[in-house]
């Protein structure tokens, strides 16, 4: 697969404190990519490194295998920051024309990619309005539309569903979805939810180092994980009734009404089912079965 991104040994300090501490990864043209962590953990760094805002302290990085913000990214990257703004005296449609004509656009072909990004976003009909008569959330859309400009092939999105309600929320993880296919994005946020519908790549920082997230299986047998939501309240006997199907190893409540589910692949490679029909046959309601642990529980949970 065709890397886009690499760090290799990265760090960046800022006086004593450290951002990032000997981070390496890459990144391959696919799926989106989840970059989480605490407030502090170095993530808005990490982006600003990959976007040329900043330089690292030390270590390597590379971004279509040049120099980050240099010739070989001009067209290829783009980066929405947290706290991206526009200018309160130029309509959306003048301001990302202007945008557009940076990426090298000229004349009536800037104004024609400016139209096809705002469409993306739903806000064509908005294009001659100011910045200051947009909400919030139509504001955030004009963002995203604007690292849209050119079709880059690497996207970074700094918290960009922070404040949405749920309706832009989900129109943003659409636009990224059927995005997918020609532009692979990382995407910073602290809303695990959001990001578990989207990635299934995740890069965890926490206290400027990237913590590893490959789970040790065991070489002798395969073991697999569900979790099951429960609509309300908790399903009497859940435990023992699972015990009789085949294949089934632990249960484990993780909250009110959901559970984390150990199986062995081997033995019930389509456990899922003979959970499913276990629900059913006992008049359980649920709300969600997600194959292996939910991404709270995978970086969060005390091992």
């Amino acid at each position: 697969m065709t890397t886009l991104a690499s760090c290799q040994d990265l760090s960046k300090s800022y006086g004593n404190n450290k951002a990032l501490d000997q981070v390496s990864f890459e990144i391959t043209a696919g799926d989106p990519v989840a970059l989480v962590g605490p407030n502090g953990a170095g993530k808005t760094t990490l982006l600003s490194i990959l976007s040329g805002f900043i330089r690292p302290s030390a270590g390597r990085v590379t971004v279509f295998e040049g120099a980050p913000g240099g010739k070989k990214t001009f067209g290829k990257l783009s980066a929405l920051p947290q706290d991206a703004r526009f200018d309160p005296r130029l309509t959306v449609r003048r301001q990302l024309a202007f945008y557009a004509q940076l990426q090298g656009f000229t004349g009536k072909a800037a104004l024609h990619e400016v139209d096809r990004v705002l469409e993306l976003v739903k806000l064509e009909q908005l294009i001659y309005e100011k910045p200051e008569a947009l909400s919030h959330g139509m504001g955030k859309r004009a963002a995203i539309a604007q690292a849209l400009i050119g079709t880059p092939e690497l996207v970074l999105l700094d918290e960009p569903t922070a404040g949405l309600d749920p309706g832009n929320a989900r129109h943003l993880r659409q636009v990224i979805s059927n995005l997918s296919d020609q532009t692979t994005f990382i995407i910073s946020s602290h809303n695990l939810s959001e990001l578990e519908k989207l990635c299934h790549n995740v890069l965890f920082l926490e206290q400027g180092r990237l913590q590893p997230q490959t789970e040790q299986a065991s070489s002798a047998q395969q073991k697999s994980y569900l979790t099951l939501l429960l609509a309300n309240g908790s399903a009497e006997g859940l435990a023992e009734k699972l015990q009789l199907l085949k294949g089934f190893v632990s249960v484990e409540q993780k909250q009110k009404n959901e559970y984390l589910i150990k199986y062995d692949a081997q033995i019930a490679p389509m456990f899922d089912q003979l959970l499913l029909r276990c629900v059913a046959d006992n008049g359980w309601e649920y709300r969600q079965l997600l194959k292996g642990k939910s991404l709270e529980e995978k970086l969060f949970a005390q091992s």
